[in-house]
């Protein structure tokens, strides 16, 4: 079933790290304002099609941008196998695997809390984003990782269908349903799902209501009503079919060191594709990232083995590994990557506009000044991860 390719076994699977580079650089790229940009030229289909890459949807349906948070889950997935592979090799007992394990979860969901408590008076318990969302489900997955892989498939369909039927039982909103209170203005309502979809909503499902209870038995600066964007905590379940997934390409790639499985992520990336998109408009499921609904786990996890698949044939196959090294140096330092992006960027555009004025920075013109401050920050990004990579400086959790 595997590629008939063959590639020998090198130390880091470079595909890989130029695929979480890549990741981590369109997160990164956030601080060039493609949207504000594209309102500057509101005919202009070139930044039309970047700044809608650029930003989330609104609700159902996919942009480039979408893709970061699924891609970074599968990633830690596919890296799973080799962890566990090389903890064992080390002889570590099982005791000791799973209590890093729980140390890494715990860790990863602190970081999470951290960053999203910069700005606010008071500790932010937020579980929505993507550290804290893959720290709830990493423990779990490493169990996984040590079960055969049927039992693995087998939690997977487990984990997504009792997650669809919570949803399904679960009572949509009513025709006298007050879409104002729970933060759902009326010029958002093109966006509502009718119908038996309705029961996937923003702000008005299952996950909503266990976060009006959950959230606030922590403490809160007010009483927590809604995420204004949607967002839940209960979505690190079917996240945790992302890591799965990914579980799944990292076993591929270790079962068969000397060919690279090219064609088994693209079967994967049809048959999960076209699964996603069956359950989307037949109506029994929407693909909407933001609440991480089943059918969003099963076409998020298609393109995210559609994009391995491209990393493997162009690295691996073709051996462009010289053409991806600035990917890899983000890639492989992730963790540097995503402090950087989320630490730096207030620092760095403020020194840009002090110490180079506002005349340089204009010289595209101030509709494009977004992009080229913003190009400018990459850069000195870029460079203090290089600089860490040369002097083989590594965060790790």
């Amino acid at each position: 079933m595997g590629s008939s390719v063959a590639a020998p076994p090198p130390q880091r699977n470079v595909a890989v790290d130029a695929y979480r580079g890549l990741v981590m650089l369109l997160m990164m790229g956030e601080v060039m304002q493609f949207g504000e940009v594209a309102k500057s030229f509101p005919n202009s289909t070139l930044w039309h099609i970047l700044g809608y890459n650029q930003s989330h949807v609104e609700w159902t349906g996919m942009g480039l941008h979408d893709m970061i948070q699924p891609s970074f889950t599968f990633l830690v997935g596919v890296a799973l196998p080799y962890s566990l592979r090389s903890r064992q090799k080390k002889g570590q007992t099982f005791p000791q695997i799973i209590g890093h394990t729980i140390w890494r979860s715990i860790l990863l969901m602190c970081l999470g809390f951290f960053l999203r408590s910069i700005q606010s008076p008071m500790t932010n318990f937020t579980f929505e984003d993507t550290l804290t969302q893959i720290g709830m489900g990493y423990t779990f997955a490493v169990l996984l990782t040590l079960v055969k892989p049927r039992w693995q498939w087998t939690a997977f369909g487990v984990i997504l269908f009792g997650y669809w039927l919570a949803w399904a039982l679960y009572p949509a909103p009513g025709p006298n349903f007050d879409w104002n209170a729970v933060g759902v203005p009326d010029d958002w309502h093109s966006h509502l799902l009718h119908g038996f979809a309705a029961h996937w909503n923003k702000n008005s499902n299952l996950g909503q209501a266990f976060d009006v209870w959950f959230l606030n038995l922590l403490p809160r600066p007010s009483r927590f009503l809604f995420n204004d964007g949607g967002y839940l905590t209960l979505s690190f379940i079917p996240t945790l079919g992302t890591m799965l997934l990914g579980l799944a390409a990292g076993r591929w790639f270790i079962e068969s060191p000397l060919v690279i499985p090219i064609r088994k992520f693209l079967i994967a990336a049809g048959i999960l594709m076209a699964g996603g998109l069956l359950l989307h408009f037949t109506g029994i499921n929407p693909i909407v990232k933001r609440i991480w609904t089943p059918a969003w786990t099963l076409w998020s996890g298609g393109v995210c083995f559609l994009f391995l698949a491209a990393f493997s044939w162009f690295v691996d196959v073709k051996k462009n590994t010289r053409i991806v090294f600035p990917l890899v140096v983000v890639g492989m330092n992730s963790i540097a990557a995503y402090l950087i992006a989320h630490l730096f960027e207030d620092f760095v555009l403020s020194s840009f506009r002090i110490h180079l004025g506002m005349r340089f920075l204009n010289v595209f013109g101030t509709a494009l000044e977004p992009v080229f401050i913003g190009a400018l920050a990459l850069v000195v990004y870029w460079l203090i991860l290089h600089w860490m990579f040369r002097n083989r400086i590594f965060l790790r959790i």
